[in-house]
């Protein structure tokens, strides 16, 4: 079993930086760890993945070139480096984990576990 906890998130002017943290604790190793997030209303959509080993890491369109992942196996923590934050970046985002590689997905029904949730509010 995973537990995951996220922090980092805050509110931020358009333009700005954040780094979201997810600390995994339990069954950490082969593991698929992605970020989701769910703006206001909306269905929850992916983000990032990466390998709890390295690699397979994949981008959502909407983040590519903005949003950076990594991972620190020393700390059992999973980044989420957001640069050039827009308002449409204002969602709840949540750090997930499957047992497994990632190949690409970013569908939240394919991850076991799950976060609470950290916020993130972007101003124009």
């Amino acid at each position: 079993k995973v537990q995951l906890v996220e922090s980092g998130g805050g509110s931020v002017q358009a333009g700005g930086s954040l780094r979201l943290s997810c600390t995994a604790s339990g069954v950490t190793y082969n593991k698929c760890m992605a970020w989701f997030r769910q703006p206001p209303g909306k269905e929850r959509e992916g983000v990032a993945t990466v390998y709890s080993g390295g690699g397979d890491i994949y981008y959502a369109d909407s983040v590519k070139g903005r949003f950076t992942i990594s991972r620190s196996n020393a700390k059992n923590t999973v980044y989420l480096q957001m640069n050039s934050l827009r308002p449409e970046d204002t969602a709840l985002y949540y750090c997930a984990a499957v047992s497994g590689l990632c190949g690409g997905r970013l569908n939240a029904p394919y991850f076991t576990y799950w976060g609470q949730g950290t916020q993130v509010t972007v101003s124009s």
